[in-house]
């Protein structure tokens, strides 16, 4: 069998564990974004390092439904530079770092109705815990995705002495082995083929779809985003105009709030 079957094998049995354990936990992570979409609230979505991918495909994606907002913080979420501005050795140092992550919040606006989904594999680093002990302490409700195998085996990085999944409200666990990466070549020290982004990836758009399934019982009509690489284009783009219309909406009805004097 070729190392890319065994990788493909893997991420599948993976994904299918997924399916078949964290159902009820994905619906009640949907339950909270709908409660704060229909509340005309934003749920926001965060990562650091790969963990912003999956972050960043809850919207704007296709199929994805309007009322996520992606925290994008460069300097810990770009670390392809290696060296040079934005690199590595600035990625070590600011992730580790306690307050950073309140910051970032103060600059988002946050108000009372919102919700938030974490996306660490090892949930253990101090921005993330930064933002999930800081949306706790204000009555908000936190969604993680993360790997309890792996944070289970390994201490925090945080004052609180806690993990993400030990602080989230709902955790949708990955279940992805502490080495993330899961196949091994003969003559080769360390395993190649990570799988926790495929899955995270995979959680957050189970998040999103779900979250549009729950606004539809409820009798509300998610706004949801359409391809525009199709043979709709026009309509494509009018609807999605129309979504980044209720985005700016939701923004800009939040009341300023100026960064902390430190």
């Amino acid at each position: 069998m070729s190392i890319a079957t065994g990788y493909f094998d893997d991420v599948i049995e993976k994904l299918q564990r997924v399916r078949d354990t964290q159902d009820e936990a994905i619906a009640q992570a949907a339950e909270i974004c709908a409660d704060t979409i229909a509340g005309d609230g934003l749920v926001f979505t965060f990562g650091t390092g790969h963990g912003g991918f999956a972050a960043l495909e809850m919207f704007p994606r296709t199929g994805g439904v309007t009322g996520f907002r992606p925290i994008v913080e460069s300097s810990i979420a770009l670390m392809h530079h290696v060296l040079g501005d934005q690199g590595t050795a600035q990625y070590r140092f600011l992730h580790t770092r306690e307050g950073y992550g309140k910051a970032i919040l103060r600059s988002h606006q946050i108000k009372d109705g919102d919700a938030l989904v974490l996306f660490s594999h090892s949930g253990i680093n101090a921005v993330i815990l930064d933002m999930a002990v800081e949306f706790k302490e204000r009555g908000l409700k936190v969604i993680a995705v993360t790997s309890v195998p792996h944070s289970s085996q390994v201490e925090s990085r945080h004052s609180s002495g806690k993990r993400l999944y030990e602080i989230a409200d709902v955790v949708i666990d990955t279940g992805i082995p502490l080495e993330d990466a899961s196949q091994f070549i003969d003559g080769l020290e360390y395993p190649v083929g990570p799988t926790s982004t495929s899955i995270a990836v995979a959680a957050g758009h189970a998040i999103n779809a779900s979250t549009s399934a729950a606004l539809v019982a409820r009798g509300e009509k998610p706004m949801i985003m359409v391809n525009t690489n199709s043979n709709r284009t026009a309509l494509a783009h009018r609807q999605n105009d129309l979504n980044y219309a209720e985005l700016w909406r939701r923004l800009r009805s939040r009341e300023f709030s100026a960064p902390e004097h430190q």
